[in-house]
């Protein structure tokens, strides 16, 4: 399985093919234009899709339970959905042919593209970039970045938080060799920020508004300013080669903008269905809702989504968690735009 490393430096590795060692991996290279529509995305009404399993990628508490809550009529195929709770899983599963379509943010599409991981990326989804926080615990002096020079700051290396996390500093003229990182997995570090083993963290998603509201934590800064707000959809290209499996895709894609635009304007009944699956509090999701930057919204390929994510990859180039330049353009595939641009 594809797998991104670090070393002390905290430059990206990879286990080589063989598995007997390591070795930085050459710098993608590729077209840089996007792929081209083809015909099957184009045909999807009209494909026969009986039969077809599409394997899907959730979250917990997020697609699944939204085409649960917004009930949508059932689709003409059959949607087996697989729970993986961060993007690199998506990704791997998506590269080892265990999974069509998934999704997360642009850090591991990122390490996807500098890998050259068998991976296309078809469309974003537009999220809450207030969802995305860097939270200190309460008994902390800590009130604005600058503050966490010298403190234990943890946050999962090589995600958004990572990413959104080195802008904000940068910003505030620290470095990341400024604090003290822990590398630390969510659950790991929401029971590290409980105890106090971390001053602070940088999360995205339902555990930040846990450290909030069930453990004071108090919010120092949002994500709002310092990402884009795109997540990737991942998919997998053996899909996207079967006409059947790509015109279900595309299905799918109309299938979840329509969701996420019921979602909009009915949260209430989203968040009851989030709440079933993740145990966050029906209340604590709708707070969060209430205070969002932006609506949810499924978004086509182009140049703008494009360009976003370069930057991801050029402010990891300058933090030296890159050890070379990376272009994700190459993964980004647009087949999908002029059938979302059609249907909107």
């Amino acid at each position: 399985m594809l797998r991104a490393f670090f070393d002390d430096e905290g430059r990206v590795m990879q286990m080589n093919q063989a598995g007997r060692g390591w070795r930085r991996r050459a710098v993608l290279s590729g077209a840089a234009a996007l792929l081209p529509l083809t015909g099957g995305a184009a045909a999807t009404s009209a494909a026969d899709l009986s039969g077809v399993v599409l394997r899907v990628g959730t979250y917990k508490g997020n697609w699944r339970a939204l085409f649960a809550a917004a009930q949508q009529p059932a689709p003409p195929y059959t949607i087996d959905w697989r729970e993986l709770n961060n993007g690199t899983l998506h990704i791997e599963a998506i590269h080892a042919d265990a999974l069509d379509l998934g999704f997360g943010s642009e850090v591991p599409a990122l390490f996807a593209a500098r890998q050259q991981a068998s991976v296309r990326f078809v469309a974003a989804v537009r999220e809450d970039l207030n969802n995305l926080v860097t939270v200190a615990r309460g008994a902390t002096p800590i009130r604005r970045i600058a503050d966490l020079k010298g403190r234990r700051v943890g946050y999962a290396r090589g995600t958004i938080a990572h990413y959104f996390l080195s802008r904000q500093l940068a910003e505030a003229g620290l470095a990341l060799a400024d604090i003290q990182s822990a590398h630390l997995a969510p659950a790991d570090a929401l029971q590290a920020f409980v105890r106090g083993d971390i001053d602070a963290w940088a999360i995205w998603g339902y555990n930040g508004q846990l450290a909030r509201l069930q453990h004071g934590g108090r919010v120092v800064k949002t994500a709002n300013g310092y990402a884009s707000g795109n997540f990737p959809v991942f998919a997998n290209p053996k899909a996207l080669a079967d006409a059947r499996r790509e015109a279900a895709i595309g299905d799918f894609l109309l299938r979840l903008r329509r969701a996420y635009l019921w979602a909009n304007g009915h949260y209430l009944d989203f968040a009851r269905a989030q709440s079933a699956e993740t145990r966050v509090a029906v209340g604590d999701l709708v707070e969060l809702w209430n205070g969002r930057s932006t609506d949810y919204a499924v978004l086509p390929v182009g140049p703008q989504a494009v360009a976003a994510h370069q930057q991801v990859a050029d402010v990891f180039l300058q933090a030296g968690v890159l050890d070379a330049p990376a272009r994700v353009a190459p993964l980004w595939d647009a087949r999908y735009t002029a059938l979302l641009a059609r249907s909107a």
